[in-house]
């Protein structure tokens, strides 16, 4: 079975740190919002909100380098869990447990492309123009 889950997207509010009761094991709850493909009828892009939760030195990592607004990458998995409330209702929650996670962002809000410290980074955009100069084959190249 595969439960693999990639999510790059702004925290809407500063994680919340907490520790276990009994084991004393940090935990951190965030939310992230995340564009959709499209956009809608109105021309403007909407957003999933998306509940995530992150563990022990990540936990603790991402409160303190992490604040509302930041452009992070996340890596996870999806979990449903349920229990009970105070009503005796049945409450179900689906959550990305996240395994890691990424700043995308340097703290000043620009994006962390830091040649010297990286190397020099593929450019990946998409290129609409005809331009693109064309590689001549002759069939003496070819293995076959």
């Amino acid at each position: 079975m595969i439960n693999n889950v990639v999510l790059v997207g702004r925290i809407t509010r500063d994680p919340e740190l907490r520790y276990t009761p009994q084991q004393n094991q940090a935990v951190a709850t965030f939310s992230l919002a995340v564009n959709r493909q499209f956009k809608n009828a109105s021309g403007e892009r909407e957003a999933d909100f998306i509940n995530c939760v992150i563990w022990r030195q990540q936990a603790e990592n991402l409160a303190n380098w992490a604040k509302k607004g930041a452009l992070i990458g996340v890596t996870g998995r999806i979990q449903t869990r349920n229990y009970e409330n105070q009503q005796g209702q049945r409450v179900y929650i689906t959550e990305v447990v996240a395994d890691s996670f990424q700043m995308l962002e340097s703290k000043g809000g620009t994006k962390q492309n830091d040649d010297s410290l990286m190397g020099t980074a593929p450019n990946f955009a998409r290129n609409d123009s005809n331009d693109i100069p064309s590689t001549e084959i002759s069939d003496d190249d070819l293995p076959f």
